[in-house]
């Protein structure tokens, strides 16, 4: 059985407490001291681009010397090695000629008088503005929107009264009533003179 509160031992024998484990690379660490007095620069490595054949501008001497074949061109190649020319990855940027005395950018806000920030100023006119606003809101409650429809139509605009004809057919002017509603005479009179 383990002991316990504490882990298996390994069946593995372990080298002392003097032993470093890892890989041991060699250089010069002094610590401190060295690094604050002393700075290691790495020196960069000047090694020669060789740029790619500029075959563009020999194709072009090619056929300005009159080569018609690719043997031709093959051996002029070969003797003619022009090369691309080594430009910066980063060209010169354009910069217009401009006036010494302009200025770019927009004209800085004029500053906050800080004596109507005291009197709280900008509040009074937000106020203001809040009761003009509901003013007008209550005004526009108070006007009933009126949709138009047929019935408002013909209330603006009214048709012209038909004028009745009391035209009747000869036929039916002999003709009397068959049926009399009112009571006596008098009141058919009253009531077709009115």
């Amino acid at each position: 059985q383990h002991e316990v509160g504490k882990p298996l031992r390994n069946c593995y024998s372990l080298p002392g407490f003097d032993f470093a484990y890892g890989l041991y690379v060699k250089r010069r660490d002094g610590g401190v001291p060295e690094a604050i007095g002393h700075w290691d620069t790495v020196k960069p490595r000047k090694s020669k681009r060789i740029m790619p054949r500029d075959f563009i501008t020999m194709n072009r001497g090619a056929a300005n010397a009159g080569c018609t074949t690719a043997r031709d061109f093959g051996l002029y190649y070969k003797f003619m090695d022009i090369r691309l020319k080594d430009e910066p990855k980063f060209p010169k940027p354009w910069v217009p000629n401009i006036p010494p005395g302009m200025t770019f950018g927009r004209p800085a806000r004029p500053s906050t008088p800080i004596f109507d920030l005291l009197q709280h100023r900008y509040k009074e006119l937000w106020m203001e503005r809040q009761r003009a606003r509901t003013v007008v809101q209550d005004t526009r409650k108070k006007q009933p929107e009126v949709r138009e429809n047929r019935t408002t139509f013909l209330r603006t605009h009214r048709p012209p009264a038909k004028e009745e004809s009391f035209w009747h057919p000869e036929r039916f002017k002999k003709v009397e009533p068959h049926l009399s509603t009112f009571p006596d005479p008098d009141a058919r009179r009253k009531a077709l003179s009115a």
